[in-house]
């Protein structure tokens, strides 16, 4: 385990100072990685800041319309060459704990010796200042009529789910060879929920790793299509924008996951964009407050 190969995955776009800190914490890690940085076009300098103070870094350079499932499709796609024993998803504005990445493969070994060698390894956050858990593992809510996956709190156990918020996630190179990288039919969201559910499809299993292993903030839904200060009509023009669920996007994610019925939940977020939520704390599982990417306008 202590040779294994991890490649590191990232991309970014016009928060230089937020990605050097999660690069800080990164190399403070216990193990060795190469780290696949793609950079969105950003105006900042985030790549040749970044290349200066971390030359190891391999940068890509993004056409400025990747967001956060194009930009790691990208550097998915060029950490696949190199067969790496594993690859790591992990966004710019996650800081990782001292040996998170040592945690998520331990916890990988351990699944391996229960019979479970192809899991994905999900790493959970907690917000910084609240201490309050924000991202990791999700499962499909029970009710009939949902269409939501709900995020799944950590514990001192490991537990099994039904997919992942692409936060910080360990994907062994047995489980990418059978899901292969993500799918381009995303652009900013819906990406990551995808890849676990498509992953459990063939037949393997994701995973919640005990505890935490750092810490991201959980982007609020303020001026998103659930915030119903907005009109009708802003909150219709924002859920079709790349952040809500585009059209295209959208239909692919439903015909896919939900069933002989999806057309019946296809409609769901565009009805509550109209109708609009009464309390934001209870919005939908697909909005900008979980699709926890980059902050791209």
């Amino acid at each position: 385990m202590n040779n294994a190969t991890i490649a590191v995955l990232i991309t970014c776009y016009n928060r230089c100072n937020i990605t050097l800190y999660c690069l800080q914490a990164l190399y403070q890690q216990n193990v060795a990685f190469n780290v696949y940085l793609v950079d969105d076009g950003s105006s900042d300098g985030t790549a040749d800041i970044v290349k200066a103070n971390y030359p190891l870094v391999n940068i890509l350079k993004g056409n400025g319309n990747l967001f956060w499932v194009g930009g790691m499709h990208l550097a998915f796609s060029e950490a696949l060459k190199r067969n790496y024993d594993y690859y790591l998803w992990l966004n710019d504005d996650t800081i990782l704990d001292a040996n998170a990445l040592s945690k998520l493969q331990t916890t990988h070994h351990q699944l391996v010796e229960k019979g479970y060698p192809n899991s994905i390894i999900v790493g959970s956050t907690r917000d910084a200042i609240s201490g309050k858990p924000t991202y990791g593992g999700a499962v499909k809510s029970k009710i009939w009529y949902s269409n939501k996956y709900e995020f799944v709190q950590p514990s001192q156990e490991l537990q099994e789910c039904d997919t992942m918020y692409g936060n910080c996630v360990l994907i062994p190179n047995s489980v990418a060879e059978k899901v292969g990288n993500l799918d381009p039919a995303f652009i900013h969201t819906l990406g990551d929920l995808d890849y676990g559910l498509r992953a459990r499809q063939l037949d393997c299993s994701v995973w919640i790793a005990p505890g935490y292993v750092g810490t991201c903030s959980k982007n609020s839904v303020r001026g998103s299509w659930v915030d119903t200060k907005l009109s009708v009509h802003e909150r219709l023009n924002k859920i079709l924008q790349i952040k809500g669920y585009p059209i295209r996007a959208w239909t692919v994610f439903v015909r896919r996951h939900s069933g002989n019925f999806w057309f019946l939940y296809w409609i769901l977020p565009y009805l509550r964009a109209i109708i609009g939520y009464k309390n934001l704390n209870e919005s939908p599982a697909f909005t900008e407050e979980t699709q926890q990417q980059n902050s791209k306008a």
